[in-house]
């Protein structure tokens, strides 16, 4: 024997008991497996989906309200995270709604109400 300390996590599994745990979880039935998640993904639709975003028309309005647009105003207006802020301003800017950035100044708003 040794003098050593093992760490040892989870039960020991014999490779038998392995083998017939397999059979058995074999026996039950066919596996149903999802095969669309092995499809290459294609853009359309689902690129549309990506980009709709709850708060998107309130932001819209809110920045046709006041002027200006920037991803900090709209993270404090609406209590969100930059990710999801960023992503609206430039569906926004996409869309003609708001002008390119310019370093840090806010956006220029191209439409009015």
């Amino acid at each position: 024997g040794s003098s050593r300390l093992k760490r040892v996590h989870g039960a020991y599994i014999s490779e038998e008991e392995i083998k017939r745990l397999a059979e058995f979880w074999r026996s039950q039935g066919k596996p149903s497996y999802e095969v669309s998640i092995l499809e290459e993904r294609r853009p359309g639709k689902a690129d549309e989906d990506e980009d709709y975003d709850e708060k998107y028309e309130e932001a819209v309005a809110f920045v046709m309200e006041v002027g200006q647009a920037s991803v900090s105003l709209l993270q404090r207006r609406f209590k969100i995270g930059y990710n999801r802020a960023a992503r609206i301003i430039e569906r926004m800017e996409r869309e003609g709604i708001v002008g390119p950035s310019d370093g840090v100044k806010p956006r220029e708003v191209l439409i009015r109400k």
